[in-house]
């Protein structure tokens, strides 16, 4: 509720505002103007709402705020006092108010609508040249702000990021141990002659087997991960025959291909060389290219291989290798982000458990793998899609670019 307004020397305020005015130009300003008296937390700008008032504190004080974000709320970007231009750039750019401004004590403020403001630009082109000094200043100053607190966000997430990586690596110890127990306990048992003599016990032991091999390949997929991120992962170069290698991954995964009624093919396009690298590494990285292109295809679906000689970055001789399916596609704002480790795309709790089963769920480490493989052996991997669409089904296309001879270190 606005309060009694008190006395206020308008001109001499608005000489403390805009020194660069003349007293007949001030005078002209003041005629445009009225002041009014605010109570303590009242709002005079709403961020993103527009608004066509433009002031200048004249007594008291105002905090000029910014919404971040649900999680951590509004931020202070200044505080305003006696002198200070408020809601300017809103009128300036026609735009919804940047930030939130609200008094902290009662607060006198000169005020000009927009109209008479935009009148006085035109015809004062001092004032519009102190109103963009101002308001450029007050930028820079913002500015700064958010780079400060940008740094120290991202100090605080690479610490996170570490604290998480660390405790990756001593789970997956921790784990390993106990799963080749239990592995191991389980091969006994399946091999014991009460077992074989009753076929459902020997479905259940072949069932925790199942299991505890799947746990087992999270594990090293877990510590994978963490020989990547701590830049530990060390390539072991041979000779690679890469059409026989990418043969065999397809063939790997017949079984899980029929089960979904997917089509999985490898069409090798050109004479593709062998290429120098760690055989090891570039299994799992196809291991998980076609694990992941089967689990966001539908049952029906095409999964295809493909690769091809190509020169890289450098004219650096190189092939590629392309994972092409007709599943349910991805967003631009996803091409990168499903790279990162734990990056899931959807709501991960309505996922099914199945490794191989449609939009089943995982660790969200395959294509983090991915990537820190080609990076190893110095190559690229990137994801295409036309977007995401569950009912036209557009699919994707993972690529993997990899060197002819990696780089020596």
């Amino acid at each position: 509720m606005m309060k009694e307004t008190k006395s206020i020397d308008v001109l001499s305020l608005l000489r403390l505002t805009f020194n660069n005015l003349a007293d007949d130009e001030l005078r002209e300003v003041a005629a445009l103007t009225h002041l009014c008296t605010y109570p303590t937390d009242h709002i005079l700008c709403h961020e993103g709402e527009y608004e066509e008032t433009f002031y200048i504190i004249a007594e008291g004080s105002a905090v000029i705020s910014k919404n971040i974000s649900e999680l951590e709320g509004e931020r202070i970007l200044r505080v305003a006092g006696i002198g200070d231009l408020v809601g300017e750039m809103g009128l300036i750019q026609n735009a919804p108010r940047a930030a939130t401004v609200r008094t902290t004590s009662d607060c006198t403020v000169l005020e000009m609508d927009k109209k008479d403001f935009d009148t006085m630009l035109s015809r004062s082109p001092k004032m519009a040249l102190s109103i963009i000094r101002t308001t450029l200043d007050r930028m820079r100053e913002n500015d700064q702000m958010l780079i400060h607190y940008l740094q120290n966000t991202n100090k605080i997430l690479r610490q996170l990021d570490r604290n998480k990586l660390e405790f990756i690596q001593v789970a997956a110890h921790e784990l390993r141990t106990p799963l080749t127990v239990l592995m191991g306990y389980a091969n006994l048992l399946r091999a014991s002659p009460e077992i074989r003599a009753n076929p459902s016990l020997g479905d259940v032991i072949d069932g925790v087997l199942k299991g505890t091999d799947r746990m087992h390949g999270v594990v090293n997929t877990m510590l994978d991960v963490t020989r990547i991120d701590n830049e530990t992962l060390e390539l072991r170069p041979a000779p690679v025959p890469l059409r026989r290698l990418v043969r065999d991954a397809v063939e790997d995964f017949a079984n899980a291909a029929k089960e979904r009624r997917l089509e999985l093919t490898f069409r090798p396009d050109g004479d593709i060389p062998n290429i120098n690298g760690d055989p090891s590494l570039i299994q799992k990285a196809l291991h998980h290219m076609i694990v992941n292109a089967i689990k966001y295809t539908p049952d029906g679906g095409r999964v295809t291989l493909s690769t091809r000689p190509v020169t890289m970055e450098r004219n650096v001789p190189g092939v590629e290798i392309r994972v092409t399916d007709t599943g349910i596609g991805l967003d631009a704002e996803h091409h990168e982000l499903v790279f990162e480790k734990f990056y899931q795309v959807g709501n991960v709790a309505i996922h099914s458990s199945g490794k191989t089963s449609y939009k089943g769920g995982g660790p969200g480490l395959g294509l983090a793998i991915v990537r820190g493989v080609a990076r190893a052996h110095g190559g690229k991997a990137w994801a295409e899609s036309s977007g995401h669409d569950e009912v036209n089904f557009p699919g994707c296309t993972f690529y993997l670019q990899l060197p002819i001879d990696p780089p020596t270190r």
